[in-house]
């Protein structure tokens, strides 16, 4: 089954909100086995909305259409529907009432253009707005189904989970089974990870293998489609073994995983906690590793130490190290790490100094990264030479600290 998906607002066209529904509606379709083929963006304008219907009918088994179901009078999707297939407009009496319940509440009473949400295209089958009061519905004309949605995001997938998705699973001779992962590689280039696997990648046909270059890693999405979704994971996991004999190395994650959210969750795992010192990153390791929700049951804290001093007064880093060696050095990496570790009593800590550029530091090139990681049986000190400028190498810097930290995890 062929799906386009149709998003309706000027405020889209203008760049002024991101199309998040898009992505989240083509995820959840690919469970039901419905291919997504085509992206559409249309303003709120009925005569554009209706050239989207029939270009989209014409091509489709399913055209899903998110927005313009609110109160305003540029909110004319369902008119456009209702339009195109001479269909009256008519009102759902649940939804109705909800909309009159809303304003009860509070002591208002709705005009006809909070009512108007209540309306649906006759013949078609309404679907329940949980968190909003803008009904959606499915119709069905000849052999094309369209399915409109409320244009917020939390309404929308609101609806689809309680409303859209049972709908679809019920047309089970209709849907087969879609299936995807992703396997998230670091330290290895498209390039080099495609010949690897380049055989898997011409030979198979499903699943099917399609590598995708992200910033600073490559993803493999693996896709699959069977009538049984046990054989379907089944297939994935039989592929991905295939590809772990070729590239197993530098596996760290699937789906929305990070390299983050993988530190955090190895962390917890051992029953450990952390703790993180930085030089040229300047804080961005402890503030990446804080946007993770639940970072804070492991996260001790950090510190920026910028200069020599900061670092002996914060981290306790011997004045002789950095007379000797210099603040960008394995000594003064495995000292921060240690002195981290010691100051938030962490069982590890983590430590970055280097040179982020653009010109050479204490005779180093940019580029130049010392990482240290410190436990309390034993210290480790990696040094890595990136590339690009400033800000490239500084966020490089902060996803090795955490690559080299899931390589200690596994014991390697």
């Amino acid at each position: 089954m062929n799906a386009e998906i149709i998003a309706v607002g000027t405020e889209l066209l203008l760049g002024q909100i991101s199309n998040t529904n898009g992505q989240y509606l083509s995820k959840q379709l690919t469970h039901h086995g419905v291919n997504v083929y085509k992206h559409t963006v249309v303003g709120d304008n009925l005569l554009r909305i209706r050239q989207a219907i029939q270009a989209a009918a014409k091509a489709n088994d399913m055209v899903i259409i998110t927005g313009g179901l609110g109160p305003t009078e540029d909110d004319v999707t369902r008119n456009a529907l209702a339009e195109e297939y001479d269909l009256d407009l008519v009102y759902d009496e649940r939804a109705l009432q909800q909309v009159e319940s809303f304003f009860q509440e509070r002591n208002q009473q709705p005009s006809d253009a909070n009512r108007r949400q209540a309306l649906y295209v006759q013949g078609a089958q309404v679907f329940q707005n949980h968190t909003g009061l803008a009904c959606g519905m499915v119709y069905k004309h000849e052999n094309t189904m369209f399915i409109l949605l409320p244009g917020p995001p939390r309404e929308l997938k609101t609806m689809f989970e309680k409303e859209v998705d049972p709908f679809l699973a019920a047309q089970d001779d209709t849907y087969a089974f879609l299936l995807s992962r992703t396997l998230r590689f670091y330290g290895i280039g498209e390039s080099a990870l495609e010949a690897r696997v380049h055989d898997l990648i011409v030979e198979q046909t499903n699943p099917t293998i399609a590598p995708l270059a992200g910033e600073d890693e490559v993803t493999l999405r693996l896709t699959v489609r069977d009538t049984d979704r046990k054989n379907a994971e089944k297939q994935l996991d039989n592929m991905e073994a295939e590809i772990c004999k070729y590239c197993g190395e530098f596996l760290y994650g699937y789906d929305d995983d990070t390299l983050f959210s993988k530190v955090i969750e190895h962390i917890k795992i051992n029953g450990w906690s952390l703790a993180t010192a930085e030089s040229l990153t300047g804080g961005q390791l402890g503030s990446s590793i804080t946007d993770i929700a639940g970072a804070s049951e492991v996260y001790q804290g950090g510190a920026i130490t910028y200069s020599d001093e900061s670092k002996q007064k914060q981290l306790n880093v011997d004045a002789a190290t950095l007379q000797q060696h210099g603040s960008v050095s394995q000594a003064c990496a495995r000292e921060m790490a240690e002195g981290v570790r010691s100051r938030y009593q962490s069982d590890v800590g983590i430590s970055l100094t280097g040179v982020a550029g653009p010109d050479d530091q204490e005779g180093h090139p940019p580029g130049t990264l010392f990482i240290g990681i410190s436990y309390p049986h034993m210290n480790r000190v990696y040094e890595r030479h990136l590339s690009g400028d400033r800000e490239t190498i500084r966020r490089r810097a902060v996803k090795e600290a955490c690559a080299w930290l899931l390589n200690e995890e596994k014991g390697d």
